[in-house]
């Protein structure tokens, strides 16, 4: 009897949570987290019903009885501030080591896409404001985004994991970079009797280029070249047109001086 009470009092309100059905993408904000008022500077203005979410999320007891009509506003409140806590902490060294164990284990999913051989995928918002739009995820392989492929996670709000996470955890976990390396960035091109279709067919693989990424010192530099030499020949023109105007007005003073 000792043993059950004793698992029955450990369970907590995030426990719980991230227990639930369709929850798995979400992983256990530490209580310290939380309890520093730092780390959710700017929630209570978002949030309604903040101090008593805040409270049922830490399992304390608020410091006024919540009223019957009002714990359900209070319990969606603590699911919307603990989402909001969640996309930050998934930003911190610890919260970053709990995602990659999950990443690991491809709890994610993977892409569907052939020549992404089964890249595992990431969760991101495309807001970081809440209420927007649900969950995506991400292919570190193709760079497009997908939706999860069962309807249980489609009342996840992307703002829970936010703009940021992908970016920052492939740019600290180098071997990321190396699975994406490995992988074919070919793109399926259609034949018809064995002859490949043209580019510019209306079948053809267009924006193929999107895909294609510097390797070479000298693309780098093409690459560089391109992205500075834009605004010079706009400055050229701004130029000539100065110069045609400056023409134009010396002939109708030459015509006024013949006058």
């Amino acid at each position: 009897m000792s043993d059950n009470n004793s698992s029955e009092e450990l369970e907590t309100w995030i426990s719980n949570f991230c227990g639930l059905y369709g929850h798995d993408y979400f992983v256990e904000v530490a209580p310290e987290f939380i309890e520093d008022d730092f780390n959710l500077t700017g929630l209570s203005s978002i949030v309604p019903f903040y101090r008593e979410a805040l409270d049922m999320i830490l399992d304390f007891e608020p410091d006024k009885p919540i009223s019957v009509s009002d714990l359900p506003l209070v319990q969606h409140s603590a699911e919307l501030l603990y989402g909001l806590i969640h996309s930050r902490f998934i930003l911190t060294k610890q919260g970053l080591q709990q995602m990659v164990d999950k990443y690991d284990k491809k709890q994610f999913g993977v892409c569907p896409r052939v020549y992404c051989e089964s890249m595992p995928f990431l969760p991101i918002g495309r807001h970081d404001q809440p209420g927007v739009e649900t969950v995506r995820l991400y292919c570190p392989s193709c760079f497009d985004l997908y939706l999860p492929n069962s309807s249980r996670y489609l009342n996840i709000d992307g703002a829970f994991f936010g703009t940021t996470f992908p970016g920052l955890f492939i740019k600290i976990f180098s071997e990321i970079d190396q699975q994406i390396k490995l992988r074919n960035k070919k793109q399926y091109e259609l034949k018809i009797f064995g002859f490949k279709i043209n580019e510019e067919s209306q079948f053809g693989s267009r924006m193929k280029w999107l895909r294609k990424l510097p390797k070479t010192e000298k693309e780098f530099e093409e690459l560089n070249n391109c992205q500075y030499e834009i605004p010079l020949d706009d400055e050229e023109d701004i130029e000539d047109e100065d110069e045609n105007i400056d023409d134009d007005q010396e002939e109708d003073d030459d015509d006024v001086e013949m006058k």
